[in-house]
């Protein structure tokens, strides 16, 4: 989760004295600036140290809005599903849409702050786009506000919105805590971009563990809080506006200074034309094909946009190691809302579980600069650049066989995958002895049913057209009674047989077809009385059930034991002791009898519940930081040296180098 400039830039233990020449170039330039130069002031120090007092506003301003980007993205895919309904495809793909365009603006803000506004006004004017894109998100996630397109369309604006904020400032915000240094502090200008880049993965750390818990512990307007989720984000990052702003006076701002990007393609266009009109075999060949650019352009530009282009070849697998990466925000995310996240003293929300990328990133990059690395070199193996970036697409390829492996033991507990003319069912049995039941032209149940058995599994019902009347024959002490019921295709049943006014009789219920999303667990009642009872689990549910074997319908309710619920009877009211009711599970409760002031009942787990821990997941996720911190900081710290870096991060490909290298496949890139 931690964004590939806290990966790449600040590279706290590897090349700290790269950062100099890199923002040297972008605050200053090599040319003089366009327009009129102002001569700044110096900025006001930290603690008689050559800090800036400016770089505390930046640090600080990073930091929140950093916070708010992660913490909004944390639950964006629980959002689509949960809000809107969607299924894991969609919500999946726009999420990672929303996360390209994210990787796309960069360019947009770079050309912005080069060419016309200057990195300041730049990031205040953008950020103002941001601050509007998260509060128009908010309340698009108000369930009262409309109907479903309105809260689809206001999402949509607020998330371009803040594609187009996030994205924008970001080539802007980190050279310009650069420009605040007076040439000579190089040192603490080194120190600037290691805390700087602290505050990224702070910002990250703590947003995916708190936003997860304001959307799930948090209940407004009867259900998950995402409003608050949605909301606390934006205060975040009107904050770091208003934190940015109050600095003002403060800072050093260089005035635009022309885009580099652009000289660089005017360069490369002029070199092919100018050898597209020079192919005679008499004009005498040039060393390299950017040589042909020499007619209009300097030696030390076209030195520069070679160097481009090698490192450029560097980008190659970037789009296939963050697509992988970027799953934990989307499939990482979904196959936890299907898995046991009791860790004893505290349950996880299944979108908390991202919050272990950045945390692993803190870990690791001191464990490998300062340990790893040096044992390889001791060992006298020759780890280079490239065995770093392959071994970290090994290990992300790893984590993915991992997660392949959890998710085959998360299907064990599904249903059945239903299929055209097929039905599943089962009999539960709420007579006092055991009994025969018998489908016409089934081949099912061949053991009798005992009394209060819970089934173990579903049976497969073969049907000859979308629906079929079939024929139930009940045996029972020597008696044998038939009944006849309609059973659709691709269709799940529990067939009740009970005792009612002395004679056995049952009743055919449709049950759930899938686990309950997102972790929850669904229960229903079957009231056996012969009175009728009023019901609540919490204080927030009240379910009517009718006597003598009547059904109520699904409640959904969270993970948790339900030992003080009530049950209200013409006779008085009594306490209901639930239980358990597990993570993905669907359960059928029977109220059999009421006496000494409590309900006795009888519980049914039709639908097993998610027994594959959460925990499984972390070595999935270790595998995939380890591999991160090989591939991401390798190909930083490759395009960290010389011109070549420099024109990268111009551009924007330095903060996003999805943006600059595939803007719609690149998902994981993330800052």
């Amino acid at each position: 989760m931690v964004g590939d400039e806290a990966r790449g830039e600040m590279n706290t233990f590897q090349r700290n004295e790269s950062k100099e020449s890199l923002f040297t170039f972008i605050s200053t330039g090599d040319d003089p600036p366009k327009g009129d130069f102002h001569v700044q002031k110096k900025s006001p120090k930290l603690c008689g140290s050559n800090y800036p007092l400016s770089i505390a506003f930046i640090v600080v301003n990073e930091f929140c809005e950093r916070f708010s980007y992660y913490g909004m993205r944390a639950v964006l895919t629980l959002y689509f599903i949960s809000f809107f309904h969607w299924d894991e495809n969609l919500s999946t793909a726009v999420y990672h849409a929303f996360s390209a365009l994210c990787y796309f603006t960069p360019v947009i803000g770079a050309i912005m702050a080069d060419s016309w506004l200057g990195k300041y006004k730049t990031i205040i004017y953008l950020s103002i786009v941001y601050v509007v894109g998260h509060l128009i998100k908010s309340v698009g996630a108000i369930p009262s506000l409309g109907n479903q397109a309105v809260h689809v369309v206001l999402s949509m604006v607020g998330l371009f919105l803040i594609a187009l904020g996030t994205g924008g400032i970001k080539p802007c915000v980190s050279a310009f805590g650069g420009d605040q240094f007076e040439e000579e502090h190089t040192s603490e200008r080194s120190k600037f971009f290691s805390v700087f880049y602290l505050s990224i993965n702070a910002g990250s750390l703590i947003s995916t563990f708190v936003t997860p818990v304001l959307r799930g512990d948090v209940k407004c307007f009867g259900e998950d809080c995402y409003a608050l989720a949605f909301g606390v984000p934006a205060a975040l990052m009107v904050l770091a506006l208003v934190v940015f702003i109050a600095g003002s006076g403060l800072y050093r701002k260089t005035p635009p200074q022309g885009n580099v990007l652009l000289e660089v393609c005017k360069c490369i266009g002029f070199a092919i034309k100018n050898r597209l009109k020079n192919r005679s075999h008499q004009i005498p060949k040039r060393d390299h094909w950017l040589d042909w650019a020499s007619e209009q352009y300097s030696k030390q530009l076209i030195a520069e946009v070679k160097m481009v282009t090698r490192v450029l070849f560097l980008f190659l697998p970037l789009p296939m190691f963050w697509a992988l990466f970027d799953q934990q925000g989307s499939r990482w995310t979904l196959q936890a809302t299907k898995m046991n996240a009791d860790f004893g003293i505290y349950v996880l929300q299944p979108d908390q579980m991202q919050f272990l990328n950045p945390l692993l990133i803190l870990v690791f990059i001191p464990i490998f600069d300062l340990g790893l690395y040096p044992l390889i070199s001791m060992c006298k193996f020759n780890f280079t650049p490239i065995r770093k970036m392959a071994t970290g697409m090994i290990l992300a390829g790893m984590a993915f066989g991992l997660a392949a492996i959890v998710e085959v033991k998360i299907n064990e507990t599904d249903m059945p995958q239903l299929v055209p003319k097929e039905s599943l069912i089962q009999v539960l049995n709420l007579a006092k002895n055991p009994v025969q039941v018998t489908i016409q032209d089934q081949n099912l149940f061949q053991q009798p049913v005992e009394a209060f058995q819970n089934p173990d599994e579903y049976s497969h019902l073969i049907l000859n057209g979308e629906q079929q009347s079939l024929r139930f024959i009940l045996q029972h002490q020597g008696s044998s009674l038939a009944f006849n019921y309609t059973v659709k295709e691709k269709s799940v049943y529990s067939l009740i047989v009970f005792e009612a006014e002395g004679s056995l009789s049952s009743r055919l219920i449709t049950d759930l077809e899938a686990k309950p999303e997102n972790g929850l667990a669904a229960v229903r009642f079957i009231n056996g009385l012969s009175q009728d009872v009023n019901l609540t689990i919490d204080s927030k549910q009240f379910i009517p059930v009718q006597r003598n074997y009547g059904v109520s319908g699904y409640s959904l309710v969270e993970r948790d034991t339900y030992d003080n619920g009530k049950c209200i009877t013409e006779t008085g009211e009594f306490t209901l002791d639930l239980g358990l009711l597990d993570f993905g599970a669907s359960y059928t409760v029977v109220i059999t009898n009421v006496s000494g002031g409590g309900v006795q009942t009888w519980k049914s787990e039709d639908i097993k519940a998610n027994n594959v821990h959460m925990a499984w997941q972390l070595p999935q996720y270790l595998l995939i930081s380890a591999g991160e911190v090989m591939f991401s900081i390798t190909v930083s710290s490759q395009h960290e040296v010389g011109a070549a870096s420099r024109l990268a991060a111009h551009s924007g490909c330095w903060e996003y180098p999805g943006a600059c290298c595939c803007p719609g496949c690149t998902y994981g890139t993330v800052g």
